[in-house]
């Protein structure tokens, strides 16, 4: 099979450089599998949507080297490859769910299930829209023809129908296998009320669509996994290969490196500057070849004590067995480091 990656950011602002380690660790595992990079751009939610973020995404990657083989400014053969003008491509596919009873409709008011989940919180449970409940919801399971033809002129969303009592296994490449059992999913949502699709819907779609080989995305997507799976086999698709990459930690403290971090330890966080306020590495005095060489280094090992690499060695030694599976946490000091090396053997070129 041909190795087919994708690295598919939300344009709702400046691209992290946590962001900006999965476009390396996609880009590296294609060239080094001679495989096809894609970007993709998932802004299919609309109220987050921040003018200019997919400018800025493609002079990142452009300031970094790693140019698209296919993408919205590149074009391809499975575009289009911005997620907002793939509608028509979801609502054909979301329909072949309801047909098969994979999926169904369902009316419920904001308000009413809001109060469903305070009164699940006053007994000490978790709200699930699931199985257990479905039943005494307004959706198309509970309405006849006629009363869901006329509901279906009002706002509705379109749910994922999770069967309970199984188990849903997946194996992540990084990780090894993950297994849940459907009693603790909700029956998510696919569509929303406005049309357009949820990430998971999208992503698994565009995924299968775009014969991505190997999806690499960042831990955070891990809980997503088994959902991302059901909707698979829903459509009775194989699922690709999946590699979860360790969060990039806070160089102090728990939790991952956050925009605040940046601005209260004075340091950068994304690789170009958004505005006045938000500065990013190449502006701090780094090049491009430094940048890059220090993220492979987050969560990534080669399996020796080398640290410094060139974007074109990367490419040729880059191995996906060598990504760790623990967070790798923030160095801005090694970072100045790297970034002094690089200079240093720019100006003895």
């Amino acid at each position: 099979m041909k190795i087919r990656v994708r690295f598919a950011p939300s344009p709702t602002g400046p691209l992290h450089i946590g962001g900006l380690r999965t476009a390396l660790i996609n880009y590296l595992y294609a060239r080094k599998n001679n495989g096809v990079f894609i970007l993709r751009v998932e802004d299919t939610d609309l109220n987050r949507y921040v003018k200019g973020s997919e400018n800025y995404i493609r002079d990142a990657l452009r300031w970094c080297g790693m140019t698209p083989d296919e993408g919205p400014e590149t074009g391809g053969p499975k575009g289009p490859y911005r997620q907002s003008e793939r509608r028509d491509i979801y609502k054909k596919h979301i329909d072949r769910l309801i047909s098969s009873g994979a999926a169904y409709y369902a009316f419920d008011l904001p308000n009413e299930l809001s109060d469903a989940r305070l009164n699940a919180e006053k007994k000490g449970e978790t709200f699930r829209y699931c199985s257990k409940n479905r039943l005494k919801f307004k959706n198309s399971l509970t309405f006849d023809e006629s009363e869901t033809k006329k509901a279906l002129e009002e706002d509705h969303v379109i749910r994922l129908k999770i069967e309970p009592g199984k188990e849903v296994r997946v194996f992540d490449e990084i990780r090894g296998y993950i297994s849940v059992s459907t009693n603790l999913l909700d029956d998510k949502i696919l569509m929303k009320s406005d049309g357009m699709p949820t990430y998971h819907f999208a992503n698994v779609v565009d995924d299968k669509l775009m014969k991505i080989s190997t999806v690499i995305r960042g831990e955070e997507w891990l809980p997503s996994l088994p959902l991302h799976k059901l909707i698979y086999d829903a459509f009775g698709w194989e699922t690709p290969k999946f590699m979860h990459l360790p969060l990039i930690l806070k160089p102090k403290g728990k939790g991952k490196l956050s925009k605040r971090d940046g601005y209260e330890e004075g340091y950068p966080v994304f690789p170009l500057q958004w505005d006045k306020n938000t500065f990013g590495f190449r502006e701090m005095g780094f090049l491009a070849e430094a940048m890059i060489n220090y993220l492979s280094l987050l969560g990534w090992n080669r399996g020796n004590d080398e640290e410094l690499f060139s974007l074109k060695e990367l490419e040729k030694i880059f191995n996906a067995k060598g990504i760790q599976k623990g967070g790798a946490r923030f160095d801005y000091e090694k970072a100045l480091w790297i970034n002094h090396q690089h200079i240093a053997r720019t100006n003895t070129k």
